[in-house]
């Protein structure tokens, strides 16, 4: 059996948001490994050049495009300058994420609220919906949402934040139903504990680590590459039949 084919992404394009480090840039990495590609996507276009750079200097095809998820122009900007470059789209992660508190839900403010709903849930669905006339063309189109465990069950201090993934894993399962008939499938992953910068809370903690380790069957913090790797799953061909999936990669924390 020849499996050459089965995790290529040869002639695919992605973008990825959220992309200029931790698990963003590591997908990007992965998938440009496997021959996409790729729009990386951050707020700041000089950490976007330096990590294209990065990556364009191993021989991979990456490009950087500034763009807040917040702001629906610049998403619509960040589609367009998409397709103008490369004439098509076929992968969309919606990776970029906040959360400006950490604390009791009750003590969150509405600011906090709206700003992380904006950027976690509006967004997502946003882009999405701006990214369907392209990805509707494309015979291979997948879309995966970078939610949460807390998105399953809500994290400690954690919130509205695990509120807004818990919204992106419903957004996910919705557009997975209602898009399979057009061959485009979406699917969620829901990381664990990982080393990065934007978890750095979490296991920068004492108590919160020895909880973790506690419960982990696993016991050791994961990897952005070891997400990169699940997002290459659910964008080749290998999960050609999965679609409104939610794979959790923690460790066996929900176990």
């Amino acid at each position: 059996m020849d499996l050459s084919n089965l995790f290529s992404l040869s002639d695919k394009v992605a973008i990825i948001t959220g992309a200029s480090k931790g698990i963003g840039l590591a997908t990007a990495e992965i998938f440009a490994a496997a021959g996409a590609k790729v729009v990386i996507s951050s707020r700041k276009q000089e950490a976007l050049d330096e990590a294209a750079e990065e990556l364009t200097n191993k021989g991979y095809e990456v490009v950087g495009i500034a763009c807040n998820v917040g702001d629906p122009e610049a998403l619509q900007h960040l589609v367009d300058s998409t397709v103008e470059r490369y004439g098509q789209l076929d992968i969309l992660v919606n990776n970029a994420a906040t959360n400006p508190v950490f604390g009791l839900v009750h003590e969150t403010s509405l600011e906090a609220f709206d700003k992380i709903m904006n950027v976690n849930v509006r967004a997502p669905f946003q882009l999405m919906n701006l990214c369907f006339p392209y990805l509707i063309e494309s015979t291979t189109a997948s879309v995966i949402n970078i939610s949460s465990i807390g998105g399953l069950s809500p994290e400690e201090g954690l919130g509205i934040y695990s509120v807004s993934k818990a919204a992106l894993i419903s957004l996910t399962k919705a557009y997975g139903k209602e898009w399979g008939g057009h061959q485009i499938r979406v699917n969620a992953i829901c990381p664990g504990l990982i080393k990065t910068k934007f978890s750095e809370a979490l296991w920068g903690n004492q108590v919160i680590w020895d909880k973790m380790m506690e419960r982990l069957p696993i016991k050791r913090i994961g990897t952005a590459e070891e997400i990169g790797a699940a997002a290459l799953y659910l964008a080749s061909e290998a999960s050609g039949y999965t679609t409104g999936a939610v794979l959790t990669v923690d460790g066996g924390f929900t176990v």
